[in-house]
C-alpha cells in the first residue's frame, strides 16, 4: 500500500475514533494527547511522510480499533510501527 493511500486509510479511521488530527510546525514529532476532553493527534508537518504515518498509527494504537474496520494491510502497518516503537525504547 502506498503512503498516500496509507495515510488516507489512517486519517478515515481517526475520524470514525472521533479524534482530531492537527499537523503543525515545531520542535517535536506528535502523538496523542487529550485537550480539555477533545481527543486529538498532532503531527509534525515538517516530517517525512514516512514519521507522519509512523506517528499518526502509534497515536491511533493508543485508543484501539476493537470497533472499527480497517483494511488487514493498514491493521498490519499499524502493529508494525508500535512494535518498532517499542524496540526503540527498550
Amino acid at each position: 500500500m502506498e503512503n498516500q493511500e496509507l495515510l488516507t486509510e489512517l486519517e478515515s479511521i481517526a475520524s470514525q475514533l472521533e479524534i482530531k488530527l492537527r499537523y503543525e510546525k515545531g520542535d517535536f514529532e506528535g502523538g496523542y494527547c487529550v485537550l480539555k476532553s477533545e481527543r486529538i493527534i498532532v503531527i509534525n508537518k515538517k516530517l517525512s511522510p514516512s514519521m507522519r504515518l509512523s506517528v499518526l498509527a502509534r497515536g491511533i494504537s493508543e485508543i484501539g480499533l476493537n470497533n472499527i474496520y480497517a483494511k488487514p494491510a493498514v491493521r498490519d502497518f499499524i502493529e508494525d510501527e508500535v512494535s518498532k516503537a517499542a524496540r526503540q525504547q527498550s
